[in-house]
């Protein structure tokens, strides 16, 4: 029996939808870059991630966008900037990694910056990156992990439909550390299940990503 062949997916040069525009980070501005070193140095961001590459300066972050754009040429990742709809002020970053065009499925991973954090941010661009991914983007499985104890991110998970299923033990390196891990909640959402409602404005639970 031959293998399935499907195509990577080709994001859109823009995505609207819930008072937020999704485009492309672009590695030649400089506004994008002090975004991207803000997201990535960020404390908050820090105890919950442990990039393998950290970013510590403008050139740093210069050289990971281009490095992201260069993986989304090649249809390995999609990566967006999420920006307010009305005036394009920067918010965070919203990306979908770990493409395997075979099995139709991807991962889901996102930030936002601190001061537009507890206005439902995540949650907005969650339902909208992940409406165009199980649809013209062409997966069948999306998921969407976080570190055990990351209560927003676990709201966010379940608003926007995607289904808690387990504990990976160890599969997340522990903050600030390569030899070190802690386990993950791992969600999925799949293109049949049902939509989630649009959302709701945010509730007055304490600011989060």
């Amino acid at each position: 029996m031959s293998s399935p062949q499907r195509t990577r997916p080709r994001p859109p040069s823009e995505l609207r939808g819930h008072g937020l525009l999704l485009r492309a980070w672009d590695p030649r501005s400089d506004d994008d870059a002090e975004a991207w070193l803000r997201g990535l140095t960020d404390p908050e961001f820090r105890r919950w991630n442990t990039p393998l590459r950290p970013v510590g300066d403008l050139d740093g972050a210069r050289r990971s966008l281009r490095t992201r754009a260069a993986l989304a040429e090649e249809g390995a990742v999609v990566s967006f900037h999420i920006a307010d709809a009305a005036d394009g002020t920067p918010l965070g970053h919203i990306g979908i990694d770990d493409i395997r065009p075979v099995m139709a499925v991807g991962r889901i991973g996102y930030w936002v910056l601190p001061e537009a954090r507890g206005r439902g941010v995540a949650t907005r661009a969650v339902l909208l990156a992940a409406d165009w991914a199980l649809t013209e983007g062409a997966l069948h499985r999306l998921e969407l992990g976080h570190a055990v104890g990351h209560e927003v991110s676990c709201r966010v998970a379940n608003r926007c439909g995607f289904l808690p299923e387990g504990t990976l033990r160890d599969a997340m390196f522990a903050p600030g550390r390569h030899d070190a891990f802690r386990d993950t909640h791992l969600h999925a959402r799949l293109a049949t299940d049902p939509s989630p409602p649009d959302p709701s404005p945010p509730d007055p639970s304490p600011p989060g990503p």
